[in-house]
């Protein structure tokens, strides 16, 4: 998909503004439309949001937005998107360990690792 994103934007020689201020900034914006769609909805809204059709649509669209302009983005700064992910998730198991049950202190929080607690990543 990466590559065919690329070639789109040559076809149409758009290169040029496909820098990676531009591609962020883009990206950020999808991702304020995606935003959007659920902005006042209650949690209860939200998780019913794909049952209408022409909403369903709306967020298929912005999901594409999204993850266009972030392949975009990637393949300007040369980053494999799923390598960069998979050292993430590795990276967040280490910091933020699966609760071990049956702790001395009757909680089944996990121990403390060598950093201070933190809130979970986004």
């Amino acid at each position: 998909m990466g590559r065919r994103l690329v070639a789109f934007a040559e076809a149409r020689h758009w290169q040029p503004f496909h820098t990676p201020k531009n591609l962020v900034a883009a990206l950020s914006v999808e991702a304020s439309e995606l935003v959007e769609i659920f902005q006042w909805s209650t949690p209860e809204e939200s998780a019913r949001v794909m049952e209408d059709p022409g909403q369903a649509h709306r967020v298929r669209d912005e999901v594409a937005d999204v993850l266009a302009y972030l392949l975009q983005f990637c393949a300007a700064v040369g980053v494999d998107p799923l390598t960069a992910l998979a050292a993430k998730i590795e990276r967040n198991e280490q910091r933020f360990p699966a609760p071990t049950p049956g702790r001395s202190d009757g909680t089944d929080r996990p121990a403390p690792v060598d950093e201070p607690e933190r809130t979970p990543p986004r």
